[in-house]
């Protein structure tokens, strides 16, 4: 009798019994340890699940029979505006008044998903209240699982591909619209020679319009397509600065045809890591209008800067891990739109530096009309324009941003887009320092080289 009483005491202390109660004891004893073995191992299970249930992205709320809710995540309360510990227990129903919510769950169908509104707000603020997918689940003897899924992201993303489709589909049909009525007057009506010419221009304009459009789209498809460029294939960066200056020059010049003069005042200028500029000289050939440029800077030197000849440069100024022809089509839109938005007689400044953490940045400013505030986060997406009329008059697509975008992502750094209404806008892409080579590091490798070669002579 001593030794039932003993064992059914929770903290008995250890007595020693002798004969066949000792070895009762000893049994007793291991059994015991076994049961305590299986149920730490057993609540040890129970929290790694509480413990991957909570790091879920998704919600998840388990309820009971009569839809009170016996344990949810964190992500659950967020989704459901809940509180973990003060609605525990009770009904979820009463908790989240949607109607559309009450319905799904008293019909009972829950062979679809229920999309619904978070009772949150976005964290971003951008795209107002979270929107939601929600599922249950019957298991056991009446319960439920509920999971909820933010899709909020997916709803965007499919409401962009709509618009993108939809744009498309406008800018296509407008010109071949405009293409078509003019074959239909080509065809219908008598017209002199000179007015014939003057139509075979205006179709000549439409089509290059459509060819360039096309020509955008399928960049955008090989950028979305394609491999990330690598890390050996280098592009050298004043060969990249004079390219660039060149088609400033020709972009501008082409506004005033006949007169091969740029009617904007263009300067391209160059800062090492020591933070000294130099500026490069206008192109063999090609000039700025006086007059402009005197005009846009209030009849002074819009450089305080001293023009070098491309001779009187050093022979290198780094180089950049890229794929030449997408590092300079970015680079390429960004002079493009500041010729195109910037009127006759302004400034625009291409400008690339070096950075003392080894990273760069090419920018282009202008002394344009200037973007507002509200446009400026949406200026990358597709088709996006300010003024869609002066977009279409300047040869724009809508997609030259996007493009931009798209390189400067690929190549790891960031489009930062500056803007100020009557001012003027800096447009600038940065690069990160993994991509970079600078002059000192290629002089650092050059004479390491020199020194191998000079100790397998020796």
């Amino acid at each position: 009798m001593r030794f039932f009483h003993w064992s059914k005491q929770e903290s008995a202390e250890p007595r020693r019994f002798i004969g066949i109660w000792a070895n009762l004891q000893y049994f007793w004893r291991k059994q015991q340890r076994r049961h305590q073995y299986q149920e730490e191992k057993l609540r040890r299970y129970l929290d790694e699940i509480r413990m991957a249930l909570q790091a879920s992205p998704n919600g998840v709320v388990l309820l009971d029979h009569e839809w009170k809710i016996e344990w949810l995540n964190g992500m659950a309360a967020e989704h459901l505006g809940l509180d973990e510990q003060r609605d525990m227990g009770k009904v979820l129903l009463l908790l989240v008044r949607d109607p559309d919510f009450t319905s799904y769950c008293t019909v009972g169908d829950f062979s679809q998903s229920l999309e619904m509104d978070s009772r949150i707000l976005d964290v971003s603020k951008a795209l107002g209240r979270l929107r939601l997918a929600v599922q249950i689940f019957g298991y056991g003897d009446g319960k439920r699982l509920l999971l909820s899924r933010d899709i909020t992201h997916v709803q965007k993303a499919d409401a962009m591909r709509r618009d993108f489709i939809a744009n498309v589909s406008h800018e296509i049909r407008t010109p071949l619209t405009i293409f078509s009525g003019l074959v239909e007057t080509l065809q219908t009506l008598p017209l002199a020679p000179a007015e014939q010419q003057r139509y075979y221009g205006m179709m000549d304009k439409q089509a290059r319009r459509m060819q360039v459009l096309v020509e955008d789209l399928l960049t955008l498809s090989r950028l979305e397509g394609s491999p990330l460029p690598s890390l050996s294939e280098f592009v050298d960066v004043k060969n990249l600065l004079l390219r660039c200056r060149d088609e400033a020059y020709e972009l501008s010049a082409a506004l005033a045809p006949g007169r091969n003069v740029a009617v904007h005042a263009i300067h391209v200028r160059y800062g090492d890591e020591q933070g000294q500029w130099q500026e490069l000289a206008a192109p063999s050939g090609r000039k700025q209008d006086e007059n402009a440029a005197e005009s846009a800077t209030g009849g002074e030197s819009a450089s305080a800067l001293q023009p070098l000849p491309v001779s009187a440069w050093p022979a290198s100024m780094g180089r950049l891990a890229a794929f030449d022809k997408e590092i300079h089509s970015a680079f390429s839109n960004l002079v493009a739109n500041a010729v195109r938005y910037t009127p006759a007689g302004g400034v625009i400044t291409l400008l690339w530096q070096w950075h003392a953490d080894g990273s760069a940045s090419f920018a282009v400013q202008d002394s344009g009309p200037g973007i507002a505030a509200e446009h400026l986060p949406r200026l990358t997406e597709r088709f996006y324009r300010v003024d869609r009329s002066r977009s279409r008059e300047t040869g724009g697509t809508g997609l030259g941003l996007a493009i931009v975008k798209h390189v400067t992502q690929r190549h790891g750094g960031r489009l930062v887009i500056e803007s100020v209404l009557g001012k003027g806008s800096t447009f600038r892409i940065e690069l990160p320092a993994a991509r970079l080579q600078t002059v000192v590091m290629l002089q650092a490798k050059e004479a390491e080289r020199q020194r191998r070669e000079r100790m397998l002579a020796a």
